[in-house]
């Protein structure tokens, strides 16, 4: 079958979040779990996602689901951007796809302009107190902690400025005790005129990534929280790890829209 890497988030090729798509075409099940782990730790991104076409009927048209290289996920923005991108760019479904996946039904919009708009649950934020050894394994003190709910499973750790953000260097051991994911660091934009509100950056080491690169799931909790901060609905974000990419947010009360790029970089046979 044909397996591709999918750079999302990003129109250039080599940065966004890379995301290994497989589109079983003639499948109407997915494989043995033990064998779509395998293929996912292969690949080595983030996240590899596996998808195949569903009957007239099912309430959805494709079965969606994505591993890291170590678990399978609950939710995973930037390979469902790369799966619809994929969708449509080779003719394998035309138009709004809905995915059915374990966090119900998504749907990825095309757009004429190459970008791709994807329909998500707004993460519930739950405000805590930071857990004791949060500053130590982050390197900074945080000014806000928001749990972000079962679908994303991270801490929403607001800290003080956008430059903190880019200087972190987390103790990626100490931070795998404080969250089911991991930890999303966040800051305001030190100036908007560049193009974006706030800035992130995600560590997620209990699922095998230390930072990733672009994280759509991680802005349905960014997304209202900045929302609620800037007074608009909507914003753009722009995650600063070493790839780098810009996630468009549109807040929907309970539905929260993320529209980006993608780009395919490599594309060949999988034999195994």
């Amino acid at each position: 079958m044909r397996i591709r890497i999918v750079d999302a988030f990003t129109d250039r090729p080599f940065s966004g979040n890379p995301a290994g798509v497989l589109l079983l075409t003639g499948a109407h099940a997915f494989p043995d779990d033990t064998w779509l782990q395998d293929v996912a730790l292969e690949v080595n991104h983030a996240e590899t996602a596996f998808a195949h076409p569903l009957p007239e009927g099912a309430g959805a048209d494709w079965a969606l689901r994505w591993f890291t290289p170590a678990t399978e996920v609950a939710m995973c923005g930037h390979a469902t951007l790369a799966t619809a991108h994929v969708l449509h760019t080779t003719g394998a479904h035309d138009g709004p796809v809905r995915f059915a996946t374990r966090s119900g039904v998504l749907v990825a919009t095309p757009a004429g302009d190459g970008s791709v708009t994807l329909d998500f649950p707004t993460a519930p934020l739950t405000p805590v107190d930071p857990p004791d050894g949060l500053a130590e394994a982050l390197g900074t003190d945080p000014l806000t902690v928001l749990d972000t709910g079962p679908n994303v499973g991270d801490l929403l750790v607001e800290v003080t400025d956008e430059k903190t953000v880019h200087g972190l260097t987390p103790d990626l051991k100490a931070l795998a005790a404080h969250s089911e994911r991991g930890v999303v660091a966040t800051a305001r934009a030190e100036d908007p005129a560049r193009g974006y509100d706030f800035v992130s950056r995600c560590f997620f080491p209990n699922v095998g990534i230390d930072e990733d690169p672009v994280t759509g799931s991680a802005h349905t909790a960014l997304a209202p929280f900045w929302s609620e901060r800037l007074g608009r609905a909507a914003l753009t974000g722009l995650q600063a790890s070493p790839r780098s990419g810009r996630v468009r947010t549109e807040l929907r009360g309970d539905r929260t829209l993320l529209t980006g790029r993608a780009v395919t970089v490599i594309e060949g046979d999988l034999l195994a």
